[in-house]
């Protein structure tokens, strides 16, 4: 049974209709929730925000309230409409992205979650990780899904929950539980238990999805004790829903288009066509290359992944994931207290001359691509007496384009095919230091997106074209802006001496030789 607003202590509000005009997309991210209103040019016209919390009950542990994300996220669709005069009877269609693997299992009779939110970068299942590759079943994991044998998927998550929570095995087995991405957990709530639902691209970042039969796999299912009730139904990330309930918004908008959060960015920043790239800097960086219509599994340690999933066609891409970059600055500020806040790291960064050597390698929860080594560390090297806050400051900037490096020249070694540009978004892609430092390091132009929500467009995007809003992707090309453009003008020679100690970093972290 899904929540009502007198639960969450909201209530709703009735407007004068107005002609349906505009698209409102919700992002659901690790650190923050938001609601933006996009018109028919794709211009955000408003948006809200609202933090939502983390907890860390063990190292290594990554937990967050699903009850708290629901009701920001219901707080600033409300919000996003007072303050614009746009409401419910405007809104043609509502988008839906949300950060991937995070795990919310909650009971079917009651609505409410048995356990918090189990978070992407938590790494208490990497004994059941351990225990899958130890069995034999690397193989067939990558082979279904495209991805690693990682705790970063939510499989091992729910395997965990199942595992470890009081009764609540049995009450999977008698089919008294569900299991959602966050999308889901939205969609289910927000429709009022009408639709139980996520897309192709959420099932896709399980490690329970087939990617090439487009189903939930029993083999996968078997292997990790999960029972298929728990699960479910998937959609195309661009068509119906359900709608919002009459609670929330009067006018029940229609659901219409869903996706992950990186891609949606993919889909926002227009990325239709084989060999067509972006990255992401949020609170990790997130690299997608599309493949068209074949699955391209890495031998360099990348992910295949569904990325497209519109028009009744799919979209494979291969994915480089990045655990921690813009949350590398977090730390900076909230747990050393260097810094105030991430705008300072720009000018702090530019305030030395070069890194004097010093580099910080970001493993707090261990490495992601092209490494996979989850029992890596964090680790500064280089430190001297010279040594203050900007040189802190300009390596963990430094370490965003480093990483992303590392994850490119593996994207082009899989898919032969060299970038002539990478596009970008999130919030680190408007540092100047490290948009400049990384078209140094990479060789090649590096290219913003007008729009810093590139993620919620994209949400927008495959809603709009669900409901005819916008005709097709050519539309949303033409309505496609880009912003400043960095070209590389550091020497070869002194880039090339930067990477060397770069890859000396990360070599003092691993604890998996390759």
């Amino acid at each position: 049974m899904a929540f009502s607003l007198k639960d969450l202590g909201l209530v709703d509000r009735v407007y004068p209709l107005q002609p349906s005009g505009y698209i409102m997309a919700l992002d659901s991210g690790t650190t923050s929730v938001r609601a933006i209103i996009v018109d028919e040019y794709g211009c955000i016209v408003a948006q809200a925000s609202k933090p939502v919390k983390a907890f860390y009950p063990q190292p290594g542990w990554v937990e967050q309230d699903p009850m708290e994300i629901l009701a920001s996220q219901i707080a600033v669709m409300m919000e996003v409409q007072f303050k614009s005069g746009i409401h419910s009877d405007s809104i043609a269609a509502i988008g839906i992205t949300n950060q991937r693997e995070t795990c919310v299992v909650w009971d079917r009779d009651s609505g409410q979650p048995i356990y918090n939110a189990i978070g992407w970068q938590c790494r208490r299942t990497a004994d059941i990780v351990d225990g899958l590759v130890f069995d034999g079943c690397e193989e067939s994991i990558r082979s279904k899904t495209g991805l690693a044998p990682d705790a970063y998927f939510s499989a091992t998550k729910i395997r965990w929950i199942l595992d470890n929570v009081s009764g609540a095995r049995e009450a999977a087995d008698a089919g008294e539980l569900m299991f959602g991405t966050i999308d889901t957990w939205l969609i289910y709530n927000l429709t009022g238990g009408a639709v139980y639902a996520t897309d192709y691209t959420n099932a896709s970042r399980t490690m329970l999805f087939n990617i090439h039969t487009l189903e939930w796999d029993d083999e996968l299912l078997a292997m990790l004790d999960i029972p298929r009730s728990m699960l479910p139904e998937v959609r195309w990330s661009s068509g119906e829903f359900g709608r919002v309930s009459s609670e929330i918004m009067t006018h029940m908008p229609l659901i219409a288009g869903v996706a992950g959060d990186q891609q949606a960015s993919f889909f926002g920043h227009c990325c239709f066509e084989p060999g067509d790239t972006k990255n992401t800097y949020g609170t990790g960086c997130f690299m997608l290359m599309n493949t068209g219509d074949e699955v391209v599994h890495s031998s360099n340690g990348l992910l295949s992944t569904i990325g497209i999933a519109e028009g009744g066609r799919i979209s494979y891409a291969l994915e480089g994931s990045i655990f921690h970059a813009g949350s590398t600055i977090q730390w900076l500020r909230d747990g050393l207290g260097i810094i105030g806040a991430a705008r300072e790291t720009e000018e702090m960064a530019l305030s030395v001359e070069g890194n004097d050597g010093c580099y910080l390698v970001p493993a707090f929860s261990g490495l992601g691509a092209p490494w996979w080594d989850p029992g890596a560390r964090g680790m500064i090297t280089g430190l001297t007496a010279a040594s203050n806050r900007a040189t802190l400051v300009r390596a963990a900037c430094e370490s965003m384009a480093y990483q992303t490096f590392d994850v490119l020249r593996a994207m082009e070694a899989d898919a032969h095919h060299r970038l002539g540009s990478l596009s970008v978004d999130g919030a680190a892609s408007r540092n100047g230091f490290i948009m400049q430092f990384q078209a140094d390091l990479l060789g090649i132009p590096v290219v913003q997106t007008e729009a810093v929500e590139t993620t919620a467009l994209g949400a927008a995007y495959l809603a709009g074209l669900a409901v005819g809003y916008w005709e097709d992707r050519d539309e949303l090309v033409q309505n496609h802006a880009v912003g400043q453009r960095f070209e590389p003008v550091d020497e070869p020679e002194r880039v090339a001496h930067c990477l060397s100690g770069w890859h000396d970093a990360v070599a003092r972290t691993r604890t998996v030789v390759q």
